[in-house]
């Protein structure tokens, strides 16, 4: 088990020699951190994979801190209300959020009104897990298989449809990507919740469409849509028979995968940072919890991630796509 405080590492000298030269350092951090119980933040509602991923973390992060970690459910404007509360919120440790790449890396470029920037106002404390998309077809697509797919669009330009839980959605843009990448156009359809997104799709209302893994099975284990392809660099143990986008030879290298990471706002004091980080891993490496996170389609982190570094190389590629399919409001 590696325990190391790697996400940020970068930053934590600066954090300890701040710390040191800082008066009487935060109480926090000389009287044994935590001793009250610790807010987790959710920016969405109550059963989705955020949720999912965030109560799971959350009691396991429970029981190695020693302290109950209280489930905040608030959602709106795709996880941003959540996340403005943590970056507003004291820099003690107690107020943290379980966030996603929507709120943290996308909502920002597609909406510059956004009022917060997670690499700004926000201290990452680790990866949890990523969350590859699945690009399926419904009934009305008559496809199988990824190639076979690219090979209709080639003969039907802009006849397809693809729909996504809305504009801006890690969703959406695993779409645009394997457009900009394959050399296709299929319409974007958005859509306001995924069970309006499925039942159109199963019902042959809708050609295509990227969808999560929980939201995916039920109708695939039942053979009402099909399973094309996994956007992530692996197969997933939880459908290892889906082949990767990235397997094609002509888009190889195809990645984009929705993630979950545990934050908490600006200038935490470096030893709760690296307490918090410690017991994450010790969370991640517990065999239940990562069963769980697996069973939902989600990759475990390693603890090996620099999660700084994957926010800004995340925000480089998602600034492109912003570009590419014309979705800042």
């Amino acid at each position: 088990m590696n325990s190391t405080f790697n996400p940020h590492r970068r930053h934590l000298g600066a954090w300890l020699a701040t710390s040191l030269l800082a008066p009487g350092l935060h109480a926090h951090a000389q009287t044994g951190y935590p001793d009250r119980p610790i807010k987790l933040v959710i920016g969405y509602p109550p059963g989705g994979s955020v949720d999912y991923v965030g109560r799971l973390v959350g009691e396991a992060l429970g029981q190695r801190l020693k302290t109950p970690v209280v489930i905040d459910n608030q959602g709106g404007a795709a996880g941003a209300i959540a996340a403005q509360r943590v970056a507003g919120s004291a820099a003690d440790g107690y107020t943290l959020l379980i966030g996603s790449s929507n709120e943290l890396v996308a909502t920002r470029l597609v909406n510059p009104a956004q009022r917060y920037d997670a690499q700004k106002d926000m201290t990452p404390l680790g990866l949890i897990a990523t969350a590859p998309v699945l690009l399926v077809a419904g009934p009305r697509a008559a496809v199988k298989t990824l190639p076979e797919l690219l090979e209709l669009a080639r003969r039907k330009p802009g006849q397809l449809s693809y729909g996504s839980s809305g504009v801006g959605s890690t969703l959406h843009f695993a779409g645009e990507l394997l457009k900009q990448r394959a050399g296709i156009f299929m319409t974007h359809i958005p859509y306001r919740g995924v069970a309006s997104l499925t039942s159109d799709l199963a019902g042959g209302n809708l050609d295509l469409a990227m969808l999560s893994v929980p939201a995916a099975l039920p109708f695939l284990q039942s053979g009402r849509i099909t399973a094309l392809a996994c956007t992530g660099a692996q197969r997933l143990s939880a459908l290892p028979k889906v082949p990767t986008v990235g397997e094609l030879p002509a888009l190889k290298g195809y990645e984009l995968s929705g993630w979950f990471a545990l934050m908490g706002p600006a200038h935490l004091p470096a030893a709760v940072a690296q307490r918090l980080n410690q017991a994450l891993q010790e969370v991640l490496h517990d065999p239940a919890v990562r069963r769980k996170l697996e069973d939902g389609g989600n990759v475990v982190a390693s603890g090996q991630e620099d999660l700084s570094a994957l926010m800004s190389r995340e925000t480089r590629q998602y600034a492109g796509l912003v570009e590419y399919a014309h979705m800042r409001e």
